[in-house]
């Protein structure tokens, strides 16, 4: 039987209700997720036997946690307890020109202060078919980079396909720390995922893309993809373009490159956007699960931007849809009718 893995820091969410802000809240709602941990729930929705691995207190929060990924069938046999707490970010989500807000607190947590010994690599990844990180998850300390990297280690001893998304995180690290970090950790990696910040600041690659304008065009990251290719021997590189009109409105396509040719997906206007968090864990949950199961990479990709634009119309960070609702967005059925 497969056996995916992935590995990061899930953390609890504090939300206002609906588009709140933070100074006009008397109460926060609470959800957990995070880069890894939204990834494999993606992947046990789509009826993969996924494992998720951190460490996480011994405190009934904790608990919370992890009971959110048993929900959704996500194994958490290898989840270690120690530590003094869980980390907490706050999300006040954007409308219109007002764009969403993210707030940190999750220094000293405890996977930010594990050690690699924790963990038995060996064991968890004996008989592992895939693995899959963001950049998220060294950035929060060097020794969750080191475990980034005995994990990566051993996945690749245990024969399994490697996956990143960059995920570069302004407010974790500098680019000079990124890249210090994550262009060693691309000598592991098979298929990378990252949009044009994340190849700038995490491996030193600049796109012709002007993200902020909400211009994103496909041919200015062939280049760049061809140089990531060649220059860390993946077997696909893939990015997400977002073209941000508002906090409410984007358009959403995605490329990939296997070393041969280019594949660039159809276009979804998405608006209104219910909750853009986590839209791009959705993408790489929904791309790995088309590499293990498409013909093509191309059918791969439409699979995983359907997936990635159904999580912008689901509140909280994880992607609460089925491989067969995603089938049907990406087979044309897009009009949002009433089921019946």
């Amino acid at each position: 039987m497969e056996k995916l893995i992935t590995m990061g820091e899930i953390m609890l969410r504090l939300s206002p209700a609906g588009f709140g802000r933070f100074v006009q809240a008397e109460q926060l709602d609470a959800v957990y997720g995070g880069g890894e941990a939204n990834v494999a729930v993606s992947l046990a929705n789509y009826g993969h036997n996924v494992y998720f691995v951190t460490k996480l207190p011994a405190n009934d929060i904790a608990q919370a946690a992890v009971n959110s990924l048993r929900r959704f069938g996500v194994r958490t046999e290898e989840i270690v307890r120690g530590g003094d707490r869980i980390g907490i970010y706050y999300m006040e989500r954007g409308s219109a020109m007002r764009p969403s807000k993210v707030i940190y607190d999750r220094a000293h947590s405890s996977i930010a202060e594990a050690e690699v010994a924790d963990f038995d690599f060996e064991r968890i990844f004996d008989g592992a078919t895939w693995f899959h990180f963001t950049g998220i998850t060294p950035a929060i300390s060097d020794k969750a980079a080191a475990l980034t990297l005995e994990a990566c280690k051993a996945a690749k001893k245990a024969g399994a396909t490697i996956s990143c998304d960059l995920n570069y995180r302004a407010k974790l690290w500098t680019p000079a720390k990124a890249q210090s970090v994550m262009r060693p950790l691309m000598d592991y990696v098979d298929v990378c995922i990252g949009n044009e910040e994340d190849a700038e600041r995490c491996l030193g690659f600049r796109p012709d893309a002007d993200v902020n304008a909400g211009r994103t065009d496909a041919d200015g990251y062939k280049e760049i993809f061809r140089r990531m290719y060649d220059t860390f021997h993946f077997k696909y590189v893939a990015s997400t373009l977002r073209e941000s009109y508002s906090a409410s409105h984007n358009g959403w396509k995605a490329i990939i490159y296997n070393g041969e040719e280019f594949y660039e997906s159809r276009r979804y206007d998405i608006a209104p956007i219910v909750d853009r968090v986590g839209g791009g864990d959705a993408f790489a949950g929904g791309l790995i699960h088309g590499l293990l199961t498409k013909a093509s990479q191309g059918e791969a990709l439409e699979f995983a931007v359907a997936a990635s634009a159904l999580k912008h119309t689901i509140a909280g960070d994880v992607n609460m849809v089925s491989a067969a609702e995603v089938e049907a967005l990406a087979g044309g059925d897009a009009s949002g009718r009433v089921q019946r």
